[in-house]
């Protein structure tokens, strides 16, 4: 089968990403066969791919070189083969959820990071949902514990997860304001944003306005900033915003919060997403009921994938860029 390949980290994605032929893989208990056709690219893509900052490494990626030879990890396609043991799916499913190596042609999947594709879209639509809709539903229900009439300010709001962010904030009855750039502003407010702050003509941390909740994902705001825009019981969620360091890559802010929000009226957070498929489902569901849709900013075919990494590095992306296999 034709899949990318990696053999070592790098923060250039033409330089150390190739296509080439290798075997399918094999499958085991709990696991399906799934023919690809579709992926998509996330930021963390760009981070297994490099290995930084040097924890992504410790966390199960490889020390000094790729545990996985293919850093895709969203997908969506049709079950050609299951593990002996799997009652759930059978071969001819569509399907989609998160593996290991999702650059190729075939992937081996646990199936309980699989879910049946949600009905009305289409494999590429659908490639785009698992890794940054999963960081959203997460980071939106769980973490901000988002409730119908709240305010919610979005820091990040055209990227792949902030994109999620505004409808599923939309979806919980919330009050949503959402922060970009310029050229992004139209395509944020499409998304059904109440109001949309181009960051370089405004600040939201002015001190005029406040939010019970808070969701910074592409942000590099320093705690202070954010604590001026949010109410005096209300919650911040760092869910992103990164820096070039190689050992902390902007997490040392997160690691603030948590240290600081014990003591304060304040709840400062952060989190790791979960990849699972009961929040697939309920991703499913929120798509089904016309709530939620993927945006897409480009799709990419699949000899293609350093240029659609590089294209989100640059910073110029709008909601989520697709692989098709």
């Amino acid at each position: 089968m034709k899949s990318i390949v990696q053999e070592r980290y790098g923060p250039s994605p033409e330089n150390v990403l190739r296509l080439a032929e290798i075997d399918k893989p094999t499958i085991g208990r709990g696991e399906a066969l799934v023919r690809v056709h579709a992926a998509s690219v996330d930021r963390g893509t760009w981070h297994i791919m490099s290995g930084l900052p040097y924890p992504v490494r410790a966390a199960g990626f490889g020390l000094r070189r790729p545990k996985y030879p293919n850093p895709g990890r969203s997908f969506a396609g049709t079950v050609e083969a299951v593990g002996g043991d799997v009652t759930g799916f059978k071969p001819g499913d569509e399907v989609f959820g998160t593996c290991d190596a999702s650059f190729a042609q075939y992937a081996r999947v646990r199936t309980d990071m699989l879910a049946p594709k949600p009905a009305d879209l289409s494999f590429g639509q659908a490639a785009a949902v698992p890794v940054s809709g999963l960081t959203a539903v997460q980071a939106v229900r769980d973490q901000g514990q988002v409730r119908a009439g709240q305010k919610v300010l979005i820091v990040g709001a055209s990227g792949g997860v902030g994109t999620f962010a505004v409808q599923i904030a939309k979806a919980y009855g919330a009050e949503v304001t959402a922060v970009c750039s310029t050229s992004k502003v139209e395509a944020v407010r499409a998304l059904g944003a109440d109001h949309v702050i181009d960051y370089t003509r405004a600040d939201f941390a002015d001190g005029h306005h406040r939010y019970d909740v808070i969701l910074d994902i592409g942000g590099n705001r320093r705690l202070s900033q954010l604590r001026r825009a949010l109410t005096p019981t209300g919650r911040l969620v760092i869910v992103g915003g990164e820096t070039d360091g190689r050992w902390l890559g902007g997490t040392d802010r997160q690691l603030r919060a948590l240290a600081l929000s014990p003591f304060i009226g304040q709840k400062l957070g952060t989190f790791i997403s979960s990849e699972n498929a009961e929040d697939l489902e309920a991703l499913r569901e929120l798509i089904e009921s016309g709530k939620v849709s993927p945006a897409i900013d480009r799709t990419y075919p699949l000899d293609e994938v350093a240029a659609a990494i590089r294209y989100m590095v640059e910073g110029r992306t709008c909601g989520k860029l697709v692989i098709t296999i």
